[in-house]
């Protein structure tokens, strides 16, 4: 049949467009999920022995790990741990913990303990069929995370070796595969060889994810043309509104001219797609084709408020077939300007928490999007914009969440180094590894900060990283990079991430501002900011620590167990306090929580800073155990502070009291600068701030408004003064100022004392005495009531004078700082005990208990299990003493009210210590003074040194 000329030219096209519809959709992956073959190599014999030719005799599941697989070695006394113990191998040798060195009861303190460990080669072996349809075709394996070292064998031809630890490992497998049957075969050793990158970086270290073996994520065959998309970088630039594309062509067939077209679509919108068509490409010798893509009069910009992902397809013709390519992106801009951070010409300020690897119930981080997104959604609903890796690097999936919600990322290249720029293989390796994760992961829009790592050190490490610095500034401008976190200053970084914003420091003890200073809210961080010319983001600040919640201990059901709960909870159990540890939790958590509010609005507070990383918004398992997060290892919360309460204090808009002190008279007046730090979406207008004084029961004590104004974006903007006279006060009670700017409030609690206080009027007899004489001993025995408080350091070692109490809680651990000071997490009380009724409180450490515990001893009653102390102290979890602030007991036929607390030393300057006497006094004479246990005065000579 003869058909028209142009019914035939379509039926060709027709016939054409089916063919290629066809070819489109022929498979292009198989999934290597699900039973390989597998076989521990720990003499290391299976390449000289050629098991990749050889059918491997055990089983396991991939995706996962050997743990996971219940491959592996046993815990015992001789696990090789990856991880340096400090402080920690004193669990080898202390008599306290021989018998959890024992066979069958091995528990170790200083991080979670993994179901089994191994450190060594394994061999994982699958037989894949080839389709026919895959002949002549480009084939590559996709192994998403490999730990570490891999190496392939297809066959019996090795195809080569990769050890990136924070990118797949892909291996081209050429196109002579033939159709067909074939076995591969992959060898991963996770072993520290010439690569190392420290046994504490949480890219291998046991202290988080542990040093496991396997594969997880996507394991695939992929097919491609001869003539491909290799990779692709985009540059969005928001300023001419443009995508510069920079897409390099795998070209395994020479001479070709192909066609590239380019789709651009709002993510999950098919309207107002933009398109492009790039004909007669003419591939250099790099074949690499650069395009710059016009993204409209009106491109949406990412940012954190905002979130907004564009998808490009690219498609790419030759007449070896067709190759596509989907990438999300953004249009942002995220740059330094002065010493502050600004995205798409706004200012922001990096609200951020750490993540350390820290997966207990896998021991590896998830490949999946949604486990990312609760993350991230539990981070901003505590008011956070920014998380930091710490010396490792998510897999893709966190940043695809990251950009959906719109999370400021800082990644770094996996290491944790102490011999940085010696000349040793990680030198090279680091770049390497950087390289990989810019090219694996650059185009994310939330991938806005880099570095080589954490706390670099040695003798050429500023000379390493000032290189290293220039080369990845050159290498890919779409996000900022600095040394080291933690260290050095260097001229040519982008951005300084320095530890100096604290409250308190590594190693400062008792001298730190929160332990050494008295309390006040006026203070800031301008002494580092104002000398730093770049953007200066705090480097793990917190650090602050609770009491385990042993409630969580069920939660571990995976791969790594809570031994080291397990012994923190039989010590406190043995100690006879196994009852308090849900009351230790909650009064130690609401401590924790206050000095993390300090140390958040301090830099809040601070003009020009560019932001801060919390050490640890949650659980750091590892490191001896730092328990430093408000939620636990699973990001749950403990049940001591809501989201919605921390967010007061470090959200997006934050309202600050500047308060010269934290007590007063009532014939004094509070005078407080009121100002606001606010990073929002827009500019705040026309709001009228008001501030609040209440009751504890919630009742107005007084209110008012502050001066009209509007609210730029910034911080340090000034929203006026609050001066509150307290002269209708006349007994001592606490209030609490809050300020509400909107829906925005904060709040700070203040204490009111009489300056003036009603005499005691008792018919009895008692002293008050700072030394325990014989006169004292012979006035107690004769039915005397004596108030005994002693001078800071009359305690005995062994009964809690070298336990080092400050008003903050532990910072990190007292295992892995090696016992540095506090040695404490405050104080647990009954508030409604008379004697406290003239010293208001809660059943936690406040404020006004910084000039008691500041001026004490703690006291160890071990010996008399059954007192119970009206103030105890919560003691370091190592520990588990029983200790306690104060506490009465019976003397012979007198009664004792016996204080750790000094409350005679400079009395007259000591407004909480002066009231605090004379609340206890008053119990003293009154009937409820009537202590039920008797002490003898041998058990209190003991206690005190003279």
């Amino acid at each position: 049949m003869k058909f028209p000329k142009h019914k035939y030219i379509l039926t060709i096209c027709l016939s054409i467009l089916a063919l290629t519809a066809c070819v489109d959709h022929q498979q292009k992956e198989i999934d290597l999920s699900g039973k390989w073959s597998f076989k521990i190599d720990s003499t290391d014999v299976g390449e000289t022995e050629y098991w990749f030719t050889k059918q491997l005799d055990e089983v396991i599941q991939l995706p996962g790990s050997m743990a996971e697989n219940g491959k592996g070695n046993d815990i015992t006394v001789n696990t090789n741990w990856t991880g340096n113990m400090w402080n920690d191998s004193l669990w080898y040798k202390d008599p306290k913990m021989a018998k959890y060195r024992k066979e069958g009861n091995v528990k170790v303190p200083f991080w979670l303990t993994p179901v089994k460990d191994y450190k060594g080669a394994a061999w994982y072996q699958k037989t894949i069929t080839i389709p026919e349809n895959w002949k002549n075709k480009k084939i590559n394996l996709h192994l998403e995370r490999v730990h570490w070292e891999s190496t392939v064998w297809v066959d019996n031809k090795k195809v080569g070796m990769q050890n990136t630890l924070a990118t797949s490992h892909d291996y081209n497998l050429g196109d002579t595969l033939s159709p067909g049957e074939h076995t591969i075969s992959i060898r991963v050793d996770n072993r520290i060889k010439d690569i190392d990158v420290g046994k504490d970086a949480h890219s291998i270290s046991d202290n988080t994810q542990t040093n496991w073996n396997g594969i997880v994520g996507n394991i695939q065959l992929k097919a491609s043309t001869k003539v491909a998309l290799g990779l692709v970088k985009l540059y969005p630039n928001i300023s001419n509104k443009t995508v510069k594309i920079v897409a390099k062509i795998e070209n395994y067939v020479g001479d070709v001219k192909p066609e590239l077209s380019i789709k651009v679509q709002e993510k999950g919108n098919k309207e107002n797609i933009l398109e492009e068509v790039v004909s007669d490409i003419q591939l250099g010798s790099n074949n690499e084709v650069v395009v710059n893509f016009s993204m409209g009069m009106n491109p949406k910009l990412w940012d954190e408020f905002n979130p907004n992902l564009y998808e490009m397809q690219l498609t790419l013709k030759s007449k070896e077939g067709i190759d596509k390519k989907l990438i999300n992106f953004g249009m942002r801009e995220f740059k330094a300007d002065g010493t502050i951070f600004k995205i798409n010409e706004r200012p922001i300020y990096l609200r951020g928490t750490l993540e350390c690897a820290i997966f207990p119930k896998t021991g590896y981080p998830p490949t999946d999007i949604e486990s990312w997104k609760r993350i991230f959604k539990i981070i901003q609903a505590h008011g956070l914009n920014h998380m930091r890796f710490h010396s490792w690097c998510p897999p893709e999936a966190a940043f695809d969440a990251a950009d959906e919600m719109g999370v400021y990322i800082q990644a770094e290249a996996s290491a944790w180094l102490a011999n940085l720029g010696d000349g040793n293989p990680v030198d090279t390796w680091l770049y390497k590894e950087g390289e990989a994760i810019i090219n694996a992961y650059g185009n994310h829009p939330s991938f806005v900060m880099m570095t080589y790592g954490n706390e670099p050190s040695g003798k050429h490490h500023k000379e390493y990283l000032t290189k290293y610095v220039n080369h990845f500034k050159n290498f890919d401008n779409r996000r900022l990079y600095t040394s080291g976190a933690g260290y050095p200053y260097l001229d040519n970084m982008d951005y300084y991430n320095h530890r100096g914003p604290r409250i308190q420091g590594w190693n400062e003890n008792l001298k730190s501002i929160i332990n050494a200073k008295l309390p006040q809210t006026e203070f800031d961080w301008s002494k580092f900011i104002d000398k730093t010319p770049m953007p200066y983001v705090s480097h793990e600040m917190g650090q602050w620590c609770v009491y385990p919640n042993f409630k969580e201990m069920d939660k571990y059901t995976g791969v790594l167990k809570p031994k080291n709960f397990e012994i923190f909870k039989e010590t406190l159990e043995e100690n006879g306090m196994l009852h308090l540890a849900d009351e230790y939790l909650k009064a130690s958590g609401k401590l924790q929580t206050l000095c993390y509010k300090a140390d958040i609005e301090a830099a809040l507070r601070t003009k020009g800073m560019a932001g801060f990383q919390l050490l640890d918004l949650h659980d750091f398992p590892g490191q001896g155990t730092a328990l430093v997060g408000v939620l636990d290892a699973f990001w749950y919360e403990k049940g001591y502070v809501t989201p919605e309460e921390f967010k007061q204090f470090s959200g997006t808009t934050v309202p600050l009291a500047r308060l010269e002190k934290r007590t007063f008279k009532n014939t004094e007046t509070l005078s407080a600068t009121i100002e606001i730090a606010h990073f929002g979406e827009k500019t705040l207008q026309n709001l009228t701030p008001k501030w609040t004084f209440t009751n504890t029961d919630g009742s107005i004590f007084s209110e008012g408004e502050l001066k009209k104004t509007n609210i730029p974006l910034g911080n340090g903007i000034q929203l006026g003064l609050v001066n509150q006279s307290f002269k209708k006060i006349n007994k001592a009670q606490k209030l609490t100022l809050s300020i509400s700017v909107n829906e925005f409030k904060n709040s700070w609690d203040v204490w009111v004392y009489p300056n003036e206080k009603p005499s005691i009027k008792t018919t009895k007899n008692y002293i008050v005495t700072s030394k325990l004489d014989n006169k004292t001993l012979a006035y107690l025995n004769n039915g005397g009531n004596v108030l005994l408080n002693i001078t800071k350091g009359d305690i005995t070692p062994e009964y809690g004078g070298d336990i080092g109490i400050g008003f903050s809680s532990i910072f990190w651990n007292t295992s892995w700082t090696n016992d540095q000071k506090p040695h404490t997490l405050g104080i647990l009380c009954n508030p409604e005990h008379p004697a406290l009724a003239h010293f208001p409180t809660e059943y936690h450490s406040n404020w006004q208990w910084w000039d008691a515990v500041s001026h004490s001893n703690v006291i160890i009653f071990n010996e008399i299990p059954e007192l119970n102390p009206i103030v105890r102290v919560i003691d370091d979890w190592f520990k588990n003493r029983k200790t306690a602030l104060l506490f009465e007991a019976k003397v012979g036929k007198g009664k004792l009210l016996f204080s750790g607390i000094d409350l005679h030393t400079n009395l007259k300057e000591r407004l909480e210590a002066q009231q605090l006497l004379y609340s206890l006094e008053n119990y003293m004479v009154s009937d409820a003074f009537n202590p039920k246990v008797n002490i003898t005065n041998n058990q209190l000579k003991r206690i005190l040194k003279n």
